[in-house]
């Protein structure tokens, strides 16, 4: 099996997309990773998908896939499935560029004693209703999977292929926040885990897909979800 897959999933990013894809790209191969970058084009609007289509072209380890848009949970479950049985590992980094590269070699350093590596976002600025939706996500892990994780849907984190493959695919396609699952899979499985904090800036270009009123109904969706597949069998 090769090393490494990155997943990220990308929407409307054409501002920062190629930056950011190219200080991965020189990050992983300065750490002399086997590795993939799997760029997920979500259906964008804007010159994204053209960028993408460049950037490819010039680095033989980003891979662009241009997909419907479906949306950010949808999107990863799919890079996960994708490359489930090539990769001993799979990393999922969003596209803002709010969590940077210069802290992945912390997770990539201690990975042989654990199954699970998360980056908790450290000094990530959120409105109120994103800081209850957080909160109750972590309450929803805990009372119907386990104690786990602090930070339960982190979009910067290292799993070993083998202990999550299974739940990638049992996971509905569907699903809102399949990270949110994955982190409570973790925790009902007593896996190994390993936390660290990175910094969480903010979002210099683009715009956040989902506010206000839209924000609140997604989030019941995934509190239900999230409830809903812990009576799994797993």
């Amino acid at each position: 099996m090769r090393e490494l897959a990155l997943i990220m999933p990308v929407y409307n990013e054409e501002g920062a997309i190629k930056n950011v894809l190219e200080k991965w790209d020189k990050t992983l191969s300065d750490l002399h990773i086997d590795y993939k970058i799997f760029a997920y084009n979500d259906g964008s609007k804007d010159k994204t998908g053209e960028i993408l289509k460049e950037i490819s072209s010039e680095h033989e380890n980003i891979i662009a896939i241009n997909k419907e848009n479906s949306g950010h949970g949808p999107t990863i479950l799919k890079g996960y499935r994708d490359n489930a049985e090539e990769f001993e590992w799979i990393f999922q980094i969003d596209s803002d560029n709010e969590m940077k590269e210069d802290s992945f070699h912390k997770l990539w350093e201690n990975r042989e004693n654990y199954d699970f590596l998360i980056g908790i976002r450290d000094g990530r600025e959120q409105v109120l209703s994103r800081k209850i939706i957080s909160a109750v996500s972590r309450m929803c892990i805990r009372i119907f999977y386990g104690k786990g994780v602090w930070d339960v849907n982190s979009p910067y984190r290292l799993m070993r292929t083998a202990k999550f493959k299974d739940v990638y695919f049992k996971i509905p396609s569907d699903t809102f926040a399949p990270n949110v699952i994955i982190s409570g899979y973790c925790a009902r499985k007593h896996l190994k885990f390993y936390e660290t904090p990175v910094p969480c800036g903010i979002r210099e270009t683009g715009e956040v897909s989902i506010k206000h009123f839209k924000l609140l109904k997604a989030a019941a969706k995934s509190f239900l979800q999230t409830i809903r597949f812990s009576f799994t069998k797993m």
